[in-house]
């Protein structure tokens, strides 16, 4: 248990040290620029857009930072921004399903699926989501409030040290959420937790409809995420021969809840209901996936061998 808690405080430390070289120059840059002329011109071109979702012209830089970059990127971008809870609420759902587009869009054409399937999927989740929040949540006006982030930004001194305390704040919240979660993982993968769990997913994968070969690819994606899981997904496509159709419906799946426990905590310290978020992520996940299983029916049983085949040209 020792060698255990110790490798997911390495994990989690160095993954920390990883998000935070993310996480703290993105605060700093976008605090810098709220005083710059830069900042309200970026708005003005960008409100008619971002105005059809509810949100201010400059909610576009998250939007951009988490999609180009990753999900910490985007954070670190809104912990800059005062915004109301409503308005975060809708940047979490947008960043939630469709973040670090290029690498996790790519990871699954890795496995044959067509990337523009995926691309398309994760950008109208995001898009259709937050239109849906925008016209039904008459709520949430208030200001949010970022933990410990929100004292640093009402001090008084100039931009850059309040820049420097809001990204100081930010990483020390990441590490207060991500390296529990590094040992927690660590001890799934040392107690094999990950392969019972897989077992008893069969029953869920049916629910789906998909093969019970599907089940490892699936809990994977869902504890680890598309990037991080990357390894064991891949590999488990391979060699349970999972079918083109199959591996396809799986990673729409992924794609509107994958690595559902990470990235759905590490919006609590933007001061919204994570609940919420978590269940509109799951929800839509299962409907989404149920509904393209029943009008995508797998004709073939494809094994291994037959794999190489299908899955030669992802685009």
């Amino acid at each position: 248990m020792g060698s255990t808690l110790r490798e997911g405080l390495r994990s989690g430390f160095k993954t920390t040290w990883i998000l935070g070289k993310v996480i703290f120059p993105v605060t700093l840059i976008v605090t810098l620029l709220q005083s710059t002329p830069v900042l309200p011109w970026l708005m003005d071109l960008l409100s008619p857009v971002m105005g059809l979702f509810g949100l201010p012209g400059e909610a576009a830089i998250p939007l951009v930072l988490g999609n180009v970059l990753n999900l910490y990127a985007g954070i670190g971008a809104i912990l800059s921004l005062p915004l109301s809870v409503k308005e975060v609420f809708i940047l979490a759902v947008m960043l939630s399903f469709s973040h670090n587009l290029f690498i996790e869009s790519g990871v699954a054409a890795k496995s044959g699926v067509k990337l523009w399937l995926i691309v398309l999927v994760r950008l109208g989740l995001a898009v259709g989501s937050a239109a849906a929040i925008h016209l039904l949540w008459q709520g949430g006006e208030e200001e949010a409030h970022y933990g410990l982030a929100a004292g640093a930004g009402n001090a008084e001194g100039s931009a850059l040290w309040e820049g420097i305390k809001r990204g100081f704040f930010g990483v020390v919240q990441t590490a207060v959420i991500v390296i529990p979660l590094m040992v927690a993982i660590q001890i799934m993968k040392d107690k094999r937790w990950l392969d019972v769990f897989s077992k008893k997913m069969a029953p869920v994968t049916r629910f789906l409809g998909l093969g019970e070969n599907t089940a490892l690819a699936l809990t994977a994606g869902l504890i680890f995420g598309m990037a991080y899981g990357a390894g064991v997904l891949l590999r488990s496509i391979r060699e349970e021969g999972v079918s083109r159709r199959d591996a396809s419906v799986v990673f729409i799946f992924l794609a509107a809840c994958h690595a559902v426990i990470e990235d759905t905590l590490v919006f609590a310290p933007l001061g919204i209901p994570v609940l919420p978020l978590f269940l509109l992520r799951l929800s839509a996940a299962v409907l989404l996936t149920v509904a393209v299983s029943q009008c995508w029916k797998d004709v073939s049983q494809t094994g291994r061998k037959d794999w190489s085949h299908d899955y030669r040209s992802p685009l």
